[in-house]
């Protein structure tokens, strides 16, 4: 007969009861484990939007604003803009950004006032808020009472396809059809959607399904600091806070995610394929390399080999500080590119599964390869050539990038935060305030 100190149980990582003994081992699957877990996960989040449902249902606080930037992961863009533009100039609202708390210390240096997400502060405030600033999808469960005036003010011009014009859907957790189906039912809560020009007015109003009538043309908002801060001693001063030497010239490399490749839900991988080493060794004398990475990669780059010759700058919080002090920028599908035409400056696209991406993945609005405004490359041997020739014959935009520019920056001047919040929060008529839902 076994003694009963012969057994001992143990449960494992991957949620399995195991039963050792000396001569026979016995895996029993506890799926009622991962199974309560789910179910817990789900009564929660029911709990919480029944909660935000009912604060919903107290009057509106008149002039709280409530913004949020790429998830509540940064204080940047066009919520930024705008939130400095309102600051300025109508102090009469009382505004506050929606943070993850993983990454509330930016906040906490820069003095600018948050609620920390789906705490309970913020379960108070959001739900009451007379408006909403957002430039990425909120979670789909969140209601949005009647007397919430939604902004999405969305994060680029597209080159490639979005929405409900994508053919396939290879992010992890959903299917092409539940993503359809998601992406819609959140768009249907937006009450304007900021539009940087004409080309993405029609995009965004049959890949979203928003009425013209709720999309404000402006140019985007992040982009006024491109020419109200172009000036020698920002771009001195921004270098030297960074820790940037000021006789080096700057190379900015910012790709985007690919949807594809991925660790799990949310968190999205990126293989860095620019050879560093001989970077270094080719322009390290001259020059500097700023990485910064889409907020959707989770990899956090080791670049201690190279110091003082690349600088990981993906948790910087606005990248608009970085076009500023860049002499040249290095991307591949990113909607990067847009924004930094309007300096005017050198651009080479690094495309090495450029058939991939654009036949596979997402597909492209336009002929990108003939359109795109500088040359595209498929290694690093040629983005140093590229570079070396930009050194020796200098860089002329011409007529491709005026063309470019025209179409694609034409509302730029400045003053895009003006034009939107006068036509968002300086006309807006009140709205209902009681029985919201």
């Amino acid at each position: 007969m076994i003694k009963q100190n012969e057994f001992k149980l143990r449960i494992v990582k991957n949620m399995e009861l195991t039963v050792n003994h000396p001569n026979k081992k016995k895996i029993l699957p506890v799926k009622f484990l991962s199974s309560f877990k789910r179910r817990m996960g789900t009564l929660i989040q029911r709990a919480f939007k029944f909660s935000f449902r009912l604060v919903g249902k107290l009057p509106a606080k008149k002039n709280l604003v409530i913004f949020e930037s790429f998830l509540g992961k940064q204080y940047s863009c066009n919520p930024r803009a705008i939130f400095e533009y309102i600051e300025k100039h109508h102090p009469e609202y009382d505004m506050y950004w929606s943070v993850d708390k993983r990454y509330t210390s930016v906040f906490d240096k820069e003095g600018i006032p948050y609620l920390k997400r789906f705490s309970l502060s913020w379960l108070l405030n959001v739900p009451r808020a007379q408006y909403w600033v957002s430039n990425s999808r909120m979670p789909l469960w969140i209601p949005k009472p009647k007397h919430t005036t939604y902004l999405q003010t969305w994060h680029g011009t597209p080159l490639k396809k979005l929405a409900a014009d994508m053919k396939e859907v290879h992010m992890p957790g959903t299917k092409t059809e539940n993503y359809k189906r998601n992406f819609l039912a959140e768009s249907s809560k937006w009450d304007y959607l900021i539009s940087p020009n004409p080309y993405s007015t029609e995009i965004f109003s049959r890949a979203f399904a928003v009425d013209k009538s709720k999309i404000i043309e402006s140019g985007y908002p992040r982009n006024d600091i491109l020419y109200t801060g172009l000036n020698a001693e920002n771009i001195t001063d921004t270098k030297k806070r960074l820790g940037i030497s000021l006789d080096k010239k700057v190379v900015l490399y910012a790709p985007t995610w690919r949807d594809d490749q991925f660790y799990s839900v949310g968190k999205y991988k990126f293989e860095l394929q620019l050879d560093l080493n001989n970077m270094k060794q080719e322009l390290g004398d001259d020059y500097v390399i700023l990485l910064r990475l889409h907020y959707l990669i989770a990899d956090d780059l080791d670049l201690s080999a190279f110091k003082g010759f690349a600088y990981n700058l993906s948790r910087h919080g606005d990248i608009n500080e970085l076009y500023l002090i860049s002499d040249l920028l290095i991307t591949d599908y990113s909607s990067v590119f847009f924004d930094f035409a309007n300096l005017k400056r050198p651009m080479i696209f690094y495309v090495y599964d450029i058939e991939t991406y654009r036949d596979k993945l997402r597909g492209f609005y336009f002929d990108f390869e003939s359109q795109a405004p500088g040359p595209l490359v498929k290694t690093t041997e040629e983005i140093i050539a590229e570079i070396k020739m930009f050194e020796s014959n200098g860089f002329n935009p011409g007529e491709s990038m005026e063309e470019f520019n025209n179409k694609f920056c034409g509302l730029e001047d400045g003053r895009a935060a003006q034009r939107v919040v006068e036509r968002v929060f300086q006309a807006e008529p009140s709205k209902q305030v009681m029985n919201n839902f």
